[in-house]
């Protein structure tokens, strides 16, 4: 069973940039789906982004399309997520995700068990 834990979080000034890693252990990524969500306090939970590793395919929240990037390296076992042009939205506990399969990970699975979720990485974007 695979196992994941985030870093990179931090601090950022609004139009900066942070990468977040989602880093396995356990197993290799290959022909899984890695999701990445983020939780600000007082707000629903939502799915930022998504990698299927079998073929590559990435989804964006509309929220952060065309200033997220999603990827994975494969020789460290590790999928980043580039966050650049960064907002004050943007602040909140980044957790990630990885499915077996083309499926993405889904908040409603975690509550059902399904993938491995790690504990996430605290970003705050603040001037």
């Amino acid at each position: 069973q695979v196992q994941v834990a985030e870093s990179g979080g931090g601090l950022a000034q609004p139009g900066g940039s942070l990468r977040l890693s989602c880093t396995a252990s356990g197993s290799t990524l290959d022909n899984y789906a890695i999701g990445w969500f983020r939780q600000a306090p007082g707000k629903e939970g939502e799915g930022v982004s998504c990698i299927t590793t079998s073929n590559g395919n990435t989804y964006y929240a509309d929220s952060v399309k065309g200033r997220f990037d999603i990827s994975r390296d494969k020789d460290n076992n590790t999928v980043y997520l580039h966050m650049n042009n960064l907002k004050f939205e943007d602040s909140g506990n980044y957790f990630c995700a990885a499915r077996r399969g083309n499926y993405c990970p889904t908040l409603a699975g975690r509550l059902s068990g399904s993938g491995s979720w790690g504990q996430g990485t605290q970003v705050t974007i603040s001037s």
